[in-house]
């Protein structure tokens, strides 16, 4: 038989091998393949084929096996796999501005494969260079071409030592002096060096380092970024008046070399200055379009918002491998059964369903988040670059910031809690790190830190709602966004009147229930948040005080509360279109309640505390609803998977590989270790030298 063509459909969905997971697939409800191109689209399933091709048949990424590499050597294949990147021209420009949700995809695909790769990438393309490119202007554009052919290599430089979240506080300085044209940047102390900054250990010779900006004058007029060269390309030497060094091993991506540097009195010229936001004349006149200086800093800081939203995808992917491993492992591991000698697969028990198939539907729920807020993103960004100053757009500035500041923390904990919840289901070989879940833990670890730590970033989401109450908000004036995400608190008074009022079990099963309660839960934790504020200014707090003072249990559920209803709410958009095709609709839907319920079971006590449920029967119904909604789903949890799924290659996991073949799998694979038969190097230890019991007792 001829092989399938390459444009063909069976060329994008080749047929699992049939094996122990056959059975499942054949009980699922709908054809996977169908609803991986009404997900994706058939032009990004095509790329993310190609991409991932491309990997598995290059020689370059061939997995080392299990043998552990030194962090020199790491760091060094993953470099040479960067070039390589470039080389295959997965990036181009024009398809990227064409068609952007490439771009989340070739970050799914590299991810999937190794995130110290697809980081490296990311900070020196992505960050690094949309940096340079949205804040810079025309004279900048001199640094785009040498990104993308690696002449030069960047980093991002805003953390220091002695500050992270504290944006404004940061010491770094830039005194202009306008008898050379030039900025003098400078760290006063070891305290302010640049600090945690990825790619700047080993690999980058230049960064954009956030600096105060100081004029002749000794006015500082704060924070602005400034294109600074570490390095020499020729030598990667530093260059006069750099430190510049690697703070060393971290808990995972360990082929990405994060650093630090100190500047002593570097002298950049003028025009290094990234100025769309604030500029310097060559006479040291400091002029900007933004009347509020909190406004420039925040459009400064814009690169921000787009790392957290693609941090969210980046958290996707882990917990979407996680569950993929988990799944896959429990349709094939039998333990037990209903007589003796027969034993079922434990997905079939309850509780391994209640364990993990809440977290495949906040994968599917958050993967649909992640995109569209992406693509919301995108808007922003065009609008910035085409000169845009409409009030529109400054408020589709804000409500971009508020979702990004809460979905990255939503994301990143979602899949924390998900991978740990994976390895214990998979028992002892979850633990095997040839499984990957231990990698994929610490992998996903620092999505909970960097760009903003989750905890601090969620005040700038409640600050924005309860600013919505501030300036009239619910209950005054009209309350709409460019987004539509608050637009449901121009009826706050009349929602926090309602009640739970679901008949049965069967009108729970949608996510229309968990919506309204959610909408609900916001209401209620905004009113809370709000007086709690009012109280603690009342009693004589500082602004400073009483914010702090509201964080635990008002304004931090607040947020978290506000993004779990707005990521339910696409979903329920998304599966509630008359597009869906009808063989997928029962399955999207059941996934969108399913996660609803169980995402809103979490607050149980709050919906208790604020009178939206009364009576034992309403939290034990959602309880029933969640039960059914996995039993229901259960049958479909392999094919939902093999959507999500990378080839084996990529997945990397003995336990997760598609042909289900888990035990043969394991056992070839733990053969195959270094040295696993070998006796032991130090066995004449054992063997010759008895330690002489109680010896050393005197000398305790």
């Amino acid at each position: 038989m001829a092989p399938p063509s390459e444009g063909s459909e069976a060329a994008l969905f080749p047929d699992f091998p049939r094996g122990p997971l056959h059975a499942y697939r054949a009980r699922a409800s709908f054809s996977w393949k169908e609803l991986a191109l009404f997900l994706e689209g058939e032009d990004v399933l095509r790329f993310k084929k190609t991409v991932f091709s491309a990997l598995e048949s290059d020689p370059l990424f061939a997995r080392p096996g299990r043998r552990e590499l030194s962090m020199e050597k790491y760091r060094e294949l993953n470099f040479l796999r960067c070039k390589r990147f470039f080389e295959f021209g997965f990036l181009r420009v024009d398809d990227m501005l064409r068609r952007p949700l490439t771009l989340l995809a070739l970050v799914d695909c590299l991810g999937m494969y190794d995130w110290s790769l697809a980081t490296k990438i990311f900070l020196h393309t992505f960050v690094f260079g949309s940096t340079i490119y949205n804040s810079g202007s025309e004279r900048h554009l001199k640094y785009l071409p040498k990104i993308f052919s690696m002449e030069i290599f960047g980093c991002f430089a805003l953390t220091e030592l002695s500050h992270g979240s504290d944006t404004k506080a940061m010491r770094t300085t830039a005194h202009y002096d306008p008898a050379t044209e030039e900025f003098i940047i400078h760290s006063p102390d070891f305290e302010a060096a640049k600090f945690w900054v990825g790619n700047m250990g080993k690999t980058a010779t230049h960064a954009v380092v956030f600096a105060q900006l100081h004029m002749p004058g000794g006015q500082c007029h704060g924070l602005h970024p400034f294109v600074v060269q570490i390095r020499d390309p020729k030598t990667l030497l530093p260059m006069p008046g750099v430190m510049v060094g690697d703070i060393g091993k971290k808990l995972g991506q360990n082929g990405l070399d994060n650093g630090f540097a100190m500047f002593h009195k570097v002298r950049i010229p003028r025009q290094d200055l990234l100025n769309r936001t604030g500029d310097v004349t060559p006479e040291g006149t400091y002029v900007t379009p933004f009347k509020d200086s909190r406004q420039r800093l925040g459009a400064s800081l814009g690169s921000l918002s787009g790392g957290r939203v693609c941090i969210v995808a980046m958290s996707v992917t882990n917990l979407k491998l996680a569950v993929c491993i988990a799944l896959r492992f429990s349709a094939t591991r039998c333990q037990f059964g209903p007589t003796d000698g027969e034993e079922i697969p434990v997905l079939e028990y309850q509780l391994q369903q209640w364990r993990l198939l809440p977290y495949l539907a906040a994968t599917y729920a958050l993967d649909h988040f992640a995109k569209s807020l992406f693509l919301d993103l995108v808007e922003l960004q065009q609008g910035l670059l085409g000169g845009d100053r409409s009030a529109r757009q400054a408020e589709l500035g804000r409500e971009i910031h508020a979702l990004a500041s809460a979905s990255k923390p939503l994301a990143s904990w979602t899949a924390q809690r998900g991978i740990q919840e994976c390895r214990e289901a998979c028992g002892g070989h979850g633990y095997l790190a040839m499984n990957r879940l231990g990698e994929l833990r610490n992998d996903n670890d620092p999505n909970c830190t960097y760009e903003g730590d989750n905890n601090v970033l969620l005040q700038q989401t409640s600050n924005y709602l309860l600013g919505l109450l501030a300036h009239g908000g619910p209950g005054g004036p009209r309350c709409e966004s460019p987004l539509k995400s608050v637009d449901f608190l121009e009826a706050y008074p009349a929602i926090l009147g309602q009640r739970f009022e679901v008949a049965s079990l069967q009108d729970c099963l949608d996510s229309s229930v968990p919506l309204a309660a959610y909408e609900w839960l916001v209401c209620y934790l905004l009113r809370e948040s709000h007086q709690k504020l009012s109280q603690e200014k009342r009693s004589g707090s500082s602004d400073f005080e009483a914010r702090n003072r509201s964080q635990v249990y008002c304004c931090r559920s607040l947020a978290l509360a506000f993004l779990e209803l707005t990521v339910l709410r696409r979903f329920h958009e998304r599966t509630h279109q008359p597009g869906v095709p009808p063989p997928l609709r029962a399955v999207l839907r059941r996934l969108g309640a399913l996660y609803g319920l169980w995402s809103l079971s979490q607050h149980t006590a709050l919906l208790y505390r604020g009178g939206y449920f009364s009576g034992e029967q309403a939290g034990k119904m959602v309880e029933s609803a969640i039960l059914e909604l996995c039993s229901q789903l259960k049958d479909d949890a392999v094919a939902l998977v093999d959507v999500l799924a990378p080839p084996d290659f990529v997945l990397d996991s003995p336990m997760g590989r598609a042909d289900g073949e888990l035990y043969k799998n394991l056992w070839s694979s733990v053969l195959q270790e270094s040295q696993v038969l070998e006796r032991a190097s130090w066995w004449q230890e054992f063997s010759t030298k008895k330690p002489a019991v109680g010896s050393l007792s005197s000398k305790l």
